[in-house]
């Protein structure tokens, strides 16, 4: 087992000594973890940590780290015979209407991902938490396997497992430095020790920023108090908990005051979002020695600000009048780390190879996302996708200190909101602009925000179109819920775009250049397709990791003989990419290629419609027909006097091109073409109508529709595997075996009932016949003439959904059993209530895909 590389793990709470123990399990063991406070209380986090787990999530990914959390501090037992989790189960209260309807979109998360959950009444919660004011409370979301994590006594025994696998923990051992070679990790140095290492893992918590300096790569995330505290002896609760921190009761959130409860012992412990946000500046926080750390005197925890507190006492007493005979005893904030959106950070450094960070992990997820790092150094991937925490996700714009630290605020301030999952950030807004800005706010541009960019949704000068649109392209009203962030012109802008023509920015699309006598070999090495091809061609290709999982889709133009441009679906594919050129280069120098992104310093214009080369042929001279550009090739040429680099593709469904040029000619480009379109009704779209469009087409989206857990045939994607390529490139010798075992597809559905609507992230279940069953029988099922296949748990979960206004009719992708058959019935529930849609071949919208080679 010491064969294996030496991997140097810094810091030993929940999360690095998990770390230790799975790779340890997968025979990894030649493993040392360093902890600079002693082993026992290391004095971070997860020692202060009140333990609360809930698996309610709107990622997949995060609520499997969750269970798997869950069911490892379960199996952990010391030497008294008991696990470190407490299966008290958890219970979320709603005092308003509106969190009540959250609830139910809670439980749908938990059930889409295979998580017991039941929205009860008042009643059924005040029985669950007896010390409840029932009058205030419309509801609740019960989840029976949540409970109590005991950190502490659960790290200790996964210390000791470790430690019988052969793995070494040093205790009150400081960092000071990361020695680097070649660009490769190869020593950490604590002092005037110098310690060897092929890998080096960052799990030092909210330390983890100044761990991350040592080597060059910025970890973006803000430490923040958190306020706790205990109450005196609660009458209830004498002699009925363990001492001395025992429970029975579930936990509780009051998300509508931003506090939760627990049982602690005769105690109540209370935790505070509400106050202000408490940044934690690392060069001013008080240093202890080992000596000097207790349970109560630790470097995470900051003394108690009773002011911060004067509400949320008040709050806790109207909602548990019992707390009225008690008093505050005694409390703390303790430091947290929050991230620019709320998410961890985990996976390798773009700058220096065997630099892995585990950071911003909170103890709900803590083992499962060790398991994840432990496969991700050990297997070279991930069993479940880590795509939505991955270190490398965010632009460079988004981990400057100034952003990290009022966005990390302000998802503090959030993070029991109920958020929409359009909703952009307050602020900071205009941060990454395209250069059609100007422009689009004077056609009344309704900006939603993604990744530091305004992305226009829709714009109040198409409003005037309303009038023109026929039933047949008209929405039906929406529920308050869905009927956010959307608008009726959506409709205008889609039909327009049918049936005429339109422009969209597509500027915010991730772009870089990889160049070089070696670019070729690279992407044809990384891709399911061929890229040893003649200049001029485009590829809609896909990425895979070694076990066939898809890691994302990109598109790729051969510009020149050396010269790819690649569009790619964010910063994980540039930090991939670019670690790929540097191992090849080094390598072999003959065969160097460059990665360099051009995203900031281009721009482009999706133009699309039937009526798009009429427009196009105004102000441009180059050969546009369907033999001069043919359908996914790309070349160079002129419009209006601007040079343009145009590629014959569609995201839409429609004729037409992304026409790139430099930022400093953007605004030029704009205006040439809206003036060349004046006389064939070109407008301008947003997003709202671009979403629709694809789904009528089947076009995917990474990350929603598929993601490293899926292959590419049930995902709809073997076509972009190209059979011709007879050449190893990552992830196809797992292809076939992959493909042959899935069980489940991505199956596009279409909602039965026009009037109804579904967002994202429900669960589906499988219907069958039910002649003759009454409604007493089936609940909400009867109206659609069919019962559910099975009792269990949901079947899927939608991916993507929109309203189809080509079809006049609601659109959802879900992953689903492959023995589903176009015309089955399933149902989705969206916020509480059964919503019938049946299977349909896809794609919905000109299958034949002449409008788009026309």
């Amino acid at each position: 087992m010491n064969a294996s590389p030496r991997v140097v793990i810094i810091g030993a709470g929940i999360v690095g000594a998990n770390l230790a123990d799975e790779l340890a399990q997968l025979g990894w063991a030649n493993t040392l973890v360093v902890e600079q406070g002693p082993l026992a209380i290391p004095g971070g986090s997860t020692s202060h940590a009140p333990g609360l787990v809930f698996s309610s999530n709107p990622s997949k990914s995060m609520t499997e780290f969750a269970q798997y959390t869950i069911d490892k501090l379960t199996s952990l037992t010391g030497p008294d015979g008991r696990g470190s989790f407490l299966p008290v189960g958890g219970l979320e209260v709603a005092t308003t209407e509106e969190r009540l309807q959250d609830l139910h979109r809670r439980a749908g998360w938990n059930r889409s991902y295979g998580v017991e959950a039941h929205v009860i009444d008042a009643d059924e919660c005040a029985k669950l938490f007896p010390m409840l004011d029932r009058d205030m409370v419309l509801g609740g979301l019960l989840t029976p396997g949540d409970g109590l994590a005991l950190a502490a006594k659960g790290t200790q025994l996964v210390i000791d497992r470790a430690r019988a696998a052969g793995v070494e923990f040093r205790d009150r051992t400081t960092v000071t430095d990361i020695e680097t070679t070649g660009g490769r990790v190869s020593a950490v140095i604590a002092g005037e020790d110098r310690i060897p290492a092929d890998i080096v893992v960052s799990c030092a918590g909210f330390w983890g920023p100044k761990i991350g300096e040592m080597v060059g790569t910025t970890i973006p995330l803000l430490p923040l108090g958190h306020q706790f505290a205990w109450t005196t002896e609660v009458p209830s609760l004498v002699g009925k908990n363990e001492p001395p921190a025992g429970a029975q009761a579930p936990i509780l959130r009051y998300q509508d005051k931003d506090l939760y409860y627990r049982e602690w012992g005769e105690r109540i412990g209370i935790g505070s979002y509400a106050h202000r946000p408490m940044p934690v500046d690392l060069d001013t926080l008080r240093t202890y020695s080992p000596e000097e750390i207790t349970e109560e005197v630790m470097p995470s925890s900051l003394d108690f600000t009773p002011e911060d507190f004067v509400r949320e006492w008040e709050a806790s007493q109207e909602l548990l009048p019992e707390l009225a005979q008690t008093q505050v005893q005694r409390g703390f904030n303790g430091i947290f780390s929050f991230t620019p959106d709320g998410g961890s950070l985990v996976g390798q450094s773009r700058e220096v190879d065997g630099f892995f960070v585990a950071e911003a992990v909170w103890v709900t997820h803590g083992a499962g996302i060790a398991k994840a790092v432990a496969e991700l150094i050990a297997l070279g991937r991930s069993n479940t996708d880590l795509s939505g925490i991955d270190l490398n996700r965010f632009e460079d714009a988004l981990t400057t200190p100034e952003y990290v630290s009022e966005t990390s605020q302000q998802n503090f301030v959030e993070i029991y909101d109920v958020i929409h999952p359009l909703q952009p950030r307050v602020s900071p807004r205009d941060l990454r602009l395209s250069p059609f800005n100007e422009q689009q706010k004077a056609l009344g541009a309704f900006f939603l925000e993604t990744n530091g960019w305004e992305r226009p949704h829709w714009y109040e000068a198409n409003a005037a179109l309303l009038n023109e649109l026929s039933e047949e392209w008209k929405a039906p009203p929406r529920d308050e819920w869905a009927d956010r962030f959307h608008s009726p012109i959506a409709a205008v802008e889609a039909w327009k775009t049918r049936t005429n023509v339109a422009m969209y920015d597509m500027t915010a699309l991730k772009r870089f250049e990889v160049k070089g006598p070696g670019a070729g070999e690279l992407l044809h090495g990384l891709t399911t397709s061929s890229m040893l091809r003649k200049p001029g061609a485009v590829s809609y290709t896909l990425l895979l990791d070694e076990a066939g999982g898809i890691t994302s889709d990109i598109t790729v133009a051969i510009l020149d003989e050396e010269t790819y441009q690649v569009g790619a679906n964010s910063n994980i594919d540039f930090a991939s990419i670019t670690r790929a050129a540097k191992h090849q280069s080094a390598a072999d120098p003959s065969r160097w290629a460059t990665v360099r992104e051009t995203t900031p310093g281009t721009c482009c214009i999706g133009l699309w419609g039937p009526l798009a080369r009429e427009v196009i042929s105004q102000v441009s001279a180059d050969d546009l027909s369907n033999d001069g550009l043919k359908y996914f090739r790309t070349k160079q040429i002129t419009l209006g006097g601007i040079p343009v680099t145009a590629m014959r593709l569609s995201y839409v469904g429609e004729l037409g091109w992304e026409l790139y040029t430099s930022a400093d000619l953007g605004h030029r480009l704009w205006d040439v073409l809206w003036e060349a379109g004046r006389d064939y009704g070109l407008i301008a779209a947003g997003r709202e109508a671009f979403n629709s469009l694809r789904l009528e087409k089947g076009f995917r989206s990474f990350g929603s529709d598929m993601t490293s857990e899926h292959e590419p045939v049930q995902a709809g994607l073997g076509f972009a595997v190209k059979a011709s390529k007879t050449d190893d490139f990552r992830g196809k010798a797992a292809l076939a075996d992959r493909a042959a075992a899935a069980t489940q597809k991505l199956t596009c559905l279409t909602l039965d009932r026009r009037e109804d609507v579904v967002l994202g992230s429900e669960p589906v279940y499988l219907m069958s016949s039910s002649a003759g069953t009454t409604e007493a029988e089936v609940g909400t099922a009867s109206a659609t003439g069919r019962t559910p296949a099975s009792t269990g748990g949901a079947d899927g979960y939608v991916t993507s959904a929109a309203y189809g206004y080509s079809i006049g009719k609601s659109i959802a992708y879900a992953w689903l059993p492959n023995t589903l058959s176009v015309g089955d019935g399933v149902e989705i529930e969206y916020l509480g209530r059964r919503v019938p849609a049946t299977v349909t071949a896809e794609p919905i919208f000109d299958p034949e895909m002449t409008r788009l080679k026309g």
